[in-house]
């Protein structure tokens, strides 16, 4: 089973994040299960919402403290919340930014982690590029997909379509794509991570 764990602010759509994961991972064929936490949720105030992924149907509800994968929708948050506890020692982290990990200051933290499994990608750039806003959110999931393989750029895709019909489902596509991208050439660069990448 895989764990995701998205920190984000209320407004920036972590919890419509973690639904098109579960959207994704049915189309895939996969089982899957997303929810929020149940804290506050108002206007700028941190929220968490959960993702599983598995191969066969998923009976645990608790909240994700043990994530494989943690996703930072808003950088500003890495220092004000313990985003990256209980994270498995060979886990992922994806972080919204235009910064490395070591200008963010964690990149002390991050260095235990395999290679290729930390990723920085300047997800509200591409938003605004593809949505004319610096909606971080579906960027991320194509960069999730190219990172961990867990589902692919095509089921992503499709999920946002679904969930948004007609331009704006094609702009997030869109962005999609631009995430995953991003990742896939930055995994080339450090001459890893290839056999990660799927497009369907």
């Amino acid at each position: 089973m895989v764990q995701i764990r998205i920190h984000g602010r209320g407004g920036q759509g972590v919890v419509t994040a973690a639904e098109l994961l579960s959207m994704a991972a049915f189309a895939d064929g996969k089982h899957a299960q997303a929810f929020p936490s149940f804290g506050s949720e108002r206007m700028g105030a941190p929220v968490m919402a959960f993702c599983r992924i598995d191969e066969q149907s998923i009976r645990t509800r608790e909240a994700v403290t043990n994530p494989n994968v943690v996703i930072v929708q808003d950088p500003t948050l890495l220092h004000q919340v313990a985003l990256l506890t209980g994270l498995a020692a060979e886990g992922y982290v994806l972080i919204n930014s235009t910064f490395s990990p070591a200008e963010l200051g964690i990149g002390e933290f991050l260095k235990s982690l395999p290679s290729g499994h930390v990723c920085v990608v300047p997800a509200s750039d591409i938003g605004l590029k593809h949505m004319r806003r610096s909606v971080a959110n579906t960027p991320l999931l194509g960069a999730f997909a190219a990172m961990t393989g867990v589902i692919g750029l095509v089921a992503v895709q499709s999920a946002m379509r679904q969930k948004f019909p007609g331009a704006l489902g094609d702009a997030n596509a869109a962005a999609a794509q631009d995430g995953y991208d991003h990742v896939i050439v930055g995994l080339a660069q450090e001459g890893s991570g290839s056999h990660r990448a799927r497009t369907n």
